[in-house]
Order: structure tokens, then C-alpha cells, then sequence
């Protein structure tokens, strides 16, 4: 039958909203990778021993089974315990937090490379355990791991389209919707891995303008 990608555009619309929810769920889990991974950092390290071990459980499930498994348990598995989920949520959720545990990985190894001298002054000069690693510690080691950080957003990206399957219509679902209105898999599959071609230089450029102004702001 050959190509025909004029087809194309009279399902711009269907595309357009695609589009904006893998922004969305990007925007929203890279957030709370980025934020829970601090928080898991510090509890990995730091944290009483009631609450490490558990941690260290959730963090060897997130790490040894796959995404999308992971957002198969949330969004199917918490209802059965009464835990009723958008699926927007679950898949902010699901990504975040996978994500989470390995920025969390990477922000400890981070913090451990932080000079203990400047613990040791912060303390001296009156700041709490507390205060020192919210104020000297963790900004160094964060700053430290912006760029394999900005990696892992990167993935998140791609790995967004995986959040297809319960139901958020991303890019991914609005190409399939589109395909089985047209049976055209070839023109909107092509289309909308131009369309993540062009949101991932978008998120590269910002990482890029982000680390920019952390090696001049030190």
C-alpha cells in the first residue's frame, strides 16, 4: 500500500495531547526522582537502623524487577488493598520512585565524597547534625551528580512511554489510538518518535543550562 503520511495530520490534535501528558509525567516523576532520592540518600545513610533495613528492601524490589511490573503492582495491585490510584498518579508514582532509588544510589556515593572536613567546620561553626547536611553536605554532593542525574531524567523520558499500558494517554497511547482509527503503524510510530527526538533535545538543553549555572555558581 506504501507510506502516506498525510494522514498525519488530521490527528495533530490527538498527537498535541500525547505529547503534553509525557511532558507532564516527566516533569512530575523527575521531580520526585530527583527529591526522593535525596530523601532516600539520606535515610540509606543516616537513618536509624528500624528504618534502613526496610529501606534497603524497597530499594532491592525497585532495582531488581522491572518498570513495568512495578506499574502493574501499583495501579492493579494497591487497589486490592483499597488504595484506588489515577492512573496518571500510578505512573508518576511507579516512575518516581524507581528513579528515586537510583539517584538515591548515586547522592551516596556523592555524600560520601564530600570532604569530611567540611562537616567537621560546619559543626564547629554551631550547626546541628541536621542543619550540616542540609546546608553544606547534601548541596556539594548534589551539585556533584546533576550530570549522571540528568541521565537517569533522560531515561525517565523514554521509559514514560511504558506508563501506556494502565491507561495514561501519552505519546506512545495517542500514536496507538491514532493507528487503530487509520492502521497506519509505520507514519505514527515515525511521528511520534520524532516528537520524543524533539521533547529529549528540549530536556537535554535544560540539563545542560542547569549544570552550566552550577559550575558557575561554585
Amino acid at each position: 500500500m506504501g507510506l502516506d503520511f498525510t494522514v498525519v495530520p488530521k490527528f495533530f490534535d490527538v498527537i498535541f495531547i500525547g505529547v503534553g501528558w509525557t511532558v507532564a509525567i516527566t516533569i512530575a516523576a523527575g521531580l520526585l526522582s530527583f527529591f526522593g532520592g535525596i530523601v532516600f540518600a539520606v535515610v540509606a545513610l543516616y537513618g536509624p537502623l528500624l528504618v534502613r533495613l526496610p529501606f534497603r528492601l524497597f530499594a532491592w524490589l525497585f532495582m531488581g524487577t522491572p518498570l513495568l511490573l512495578q506499574l502493574f503492582l501499583i495501579y492493579f495491585g494497591l487497589i486490592q488493598i483499597g488504595i484506588d490510584l489515577p492512573a496518571f498518579v500510578a505512573g508518576v508514582v511507579g516512575l518516581g520512585l524507581h528513579f528515586a532509588v537510583y539517584n538515591s544510589e548515586l547522592i551516596q556515593a556523592s555524600i560520601l565524597a564530600v570532604d569530611k572536613g567540611q562537616n567537621e567546620a560546619a559543626r564547629t561553626l554551631g550547626l546541628s547534625r541536621g542543619q550540616a547536611l542540609r546546608k553544606v553536605v547534601i548541596p556539594q554532593a548534589v551539585r556533584a551528580v546533576i550530570p549522571p542525574i540528568g541521565n537517569n531524567m533522560i531515561a525517565l523520558l523514554k521509559d514514560s512511554a511504558l506508563v501506556s499500558v494502565i491507561g495514561v494517554a501519552e505519546l506512545t497511547l495517542a500514536a496507538q489510538q491514532a493507528i487503530g482509527r487509520t492502521f497506519r503503524p509505520f507514519e505514527f510510530y515515525v511521528t511520534a518518535a520524532v516528537c520524543y527526538y524533539f521533547i529529549n533535545l528540549a530536556l537535554e538543553a535544560g540539563l545542560r543550562r542547569i549544570e552550566r549555572h552550577i559550575q558557575l555558581s561554585r
